[in-house]
Order: structure tokens, then C-alpha cells, then sequence
């Protein structure tokens, strides 16, 4: 029992640290992804902060109008101005992920605007992009809008929607297969053709 034990363990990690590049599998990527609150004193490389912003670039967005607007943020001092908003967990990366109202596309039926859903999309490609490459991410959305507007020049027309925060674990990733038991199964939240809560 013991010795199954460490055979699992060591599968497990050898799982998590996996080179993604060599032998990527979608599903099994998605689950390894996982929310990071604490990183590393270490710098992102450029060529791999550009594979992560590349990803966000080729998101699919509502008619392709592709709002995002997105403000690198390495400098230590302005990381410390960040921190007035939200916590950056000693990340030496932050990507400030605002959406362009100027040409926003709205639902006509009820006004919802598509500016919200892209940019949950391309920051999804771009944590998922991290961990492809070891990196580990955090999205956040309960930050101060106006903080961030005010420190880093945005304008009015222009909407800080998102701060991605990137760096590397500081304590490694999670086991991907703690979704058995994290996750809600497909039956609690799939229907069929139409809303049914019987079964729920």
C-alpha cells in the first residue's frame, strides 16, 4: 500500500512538471491549470511573455472586434501602485486587461454588451498559454477600477476589466486531479434541450 502510494505520488508530480511542448494533451492541460497566489522573485522571459500575450491575441472575440486592450506591467514600482487595487502576491508580472468601449458590441435584446465574454476568453488562452509553459496565473476581478485608471493613464472610453497576474509558483502547481473532488460532476450542471432542476 505504501509503496502504491509513492508510485502515485511520483506520477502525479511527474504529471504537474510535464514539458507540455512535447506532448500536449488539451483535457489534461485544462485540469493541471490552477489558480497561483504566490510566486517566485523571478522574471518572466520575453519570448515566453510574448507565446502568453500571442495567445490572448488569437482568442476569438464577438464579430472580431476584439476590444482588448492590455497594459504589461513589470516595474517594480508600478507593481507597488497595483497593489493599492488588489494584491499582486509578489508576482513580477501583471497584465492590466481592459476592453475598448468605443465599439462595444451590444446584445439588442437586452443590452448585454460581448466586451465582459471576450475578455474571459482571451485571458483563458493566456493562462492556459502560461501553464503550457510552467507559469502560473491568477485572474482577478475584484479590483479597484479607478485606482488602476488613475496610476496608469487610462482613459474614460477605455475599461480596466481584469488583472491577470503571472509568475512562477512559489510552492508549485496543484495536483490535476483534485477536479474529482472540486468539481461539481457533468450531471449537476448539463441538460438536455431544455432547463430541467429535477435531477439537480
Amino acid at each position: 500500500m505504501v509503496l502504491s502510494g509513492m508510485i502515485k505520488l511520483q506520477s502525479a508530480r511527474a504529471f504537474i512538471n510535464r514539458d507540455w511542448r512535447k506532448n500536449m494533451d488539451f483535457l489534461e492541460l485544462v485540469k493541471s491549470r490552477c489558480t497561483t497566489r504566490g510566486f517566485k522573485n523571478k522574471a518572466i522571459e520575453k519570448n515566453d511573455l510574448i507565446h502568453i500575450l500571442s495567445a490572448g491575441r488569437v482568442a476569438p472575440t464577438a464579430c472580431n472586434r476584439q476590444p482588448q486592450r492590455i497594459i504589461v506591467v513589470q516595474q517594480p514600482d508600478n507593481i507597488i501602485k497595483l497593489q493599492k487595487a488588489y494584491k499582486t502576491f509578489g508576482a513580477p508580472c501583471v497584465l492590466i486587461v481592459c476592453q475598448d468601449k468605443r465599439n462595444a458590441l451590444i446584445r439588442p435584446f437586452d443590452g448585454k454588451c460581448s466586451g465582459d465574454l471576450d475578455i474571459g476568453i482571451i485571458c483563458d488562452h493566456m493562462m492556459l498559454a502560461a501553464r503550457e509553459l510552467n507559469i502560473g496565473s491568477v485572474m482577478v476581478g475584484l479590483f479597484d477600477p479607478e485606482i488602476v485608471r488613475k496610476d496608469f493613464d487610462i482613459p474614460d472610453y477605455i475599461e480596466p476589466t481584469a488583472l491577470l497576474i503571472l509568475g512562477y509558483p512559489e510552492k508549485g502547481f496543484l495536483n490535476p486531479e483534485r477536479h474529482d473532488t472540486e468539481r461539481r460532476p457533468l450531471t449537476d450542471t448539463i441538460m438536455y434541450e431544455k432547463y430541467n432542476e429535477e435531477n439537480k
